[in-house]
């Protein structure tokens, strides 16, 4: 029925609506290999309209901070050992803001450090809020068996056989409620047919909402 129709709709939109995860960076890249270094910072939904800044830095083992690459209306890459290997893969949100080191080498082990500053447009001030994600990455020549990467991929399977059946289940629960309704209104109609013609005029046929 229609009712049916508008209620598993509802909730399928409200169950597929898209949000956003802060999800840690891997941490292990392969000589060779692109890595890409995960950089998510949330926003609320009220603070979407908002400007931001990126910044990215790179701390070799007992070495300082150096800026390699920002984001400020425009991509800029800095001088340094990743020139030219640097790619962004930011959102156009801005929720994400990660690079991918191209062709990694060896030297690249280190900690990335990335700084997103936010200034947010609201109608008596622009508050300015920041955050910073660390990431400890290690180059390694060859790869091998990630047993964290196995338990994660195990862990989603599950969670997506747990998510479709609490699917399934809040269908039929919606189901069972729409066909109720719609077996109480037959009933009373019913009941209200069986009323002699001269005793209806006293009475109405309750509706419910």
């Amino acid at each position: 029925s229609l009712t049916l129709l508008l209620c598993c709709s509802f909730f399928l939109a409200g169950f597929c609506s898209a949000v956003c995860v802060e999800v840690p960076s891997e941490t292990e890249a392969v000589q060779g290999k692109d890595m890409k270094l995960l950089c998510i910072s949330c926003m609320k939904r009220e603070e979407v309209t908002a400007s931001t800044v990126v910044e990215w830095f790179y701390r070799p083992e007992g070495g300082k901070d150096e800026p390699i690459y920002e984001y400020r209306n425009k991509n800029h890459e800095f001088p340094s050992r990743f020139s030219g290997r640097l790619q962004w893969n930011g959102s156009k949100d801005m929720q994400d803001v990660s690079i991918t080191v191209l062709n990694v080498t060896l030297n690249d082990s280190g900690v990335y450090t990335c700084n997103i500053t936010r200034e947010f447009e609201f109608e008596i001030h622009r508050p300015l809020f920041t955050s910073s994600r660390l990431i400890h990455l290690t180059v390694v020549e060859e790869a091998g068996e990630d047993f964290t990467s196995v338990i994660s991929e195990i862990m989603m399977y599950i969670l997506l056989v747990f998510l479709t059946l609490w699917l399934l289940i809040e269908m039929v629960y919606c189901y069972r409620k729409v066909s109720k309704a719609e077996e109480a209104a037959q009933e009373n109609a019913t009941d209200y047919l069986a009323i002699p013609s001269e005793n209806k005029e006293n009475c109405a046929v309750p509706v419910e909402e």
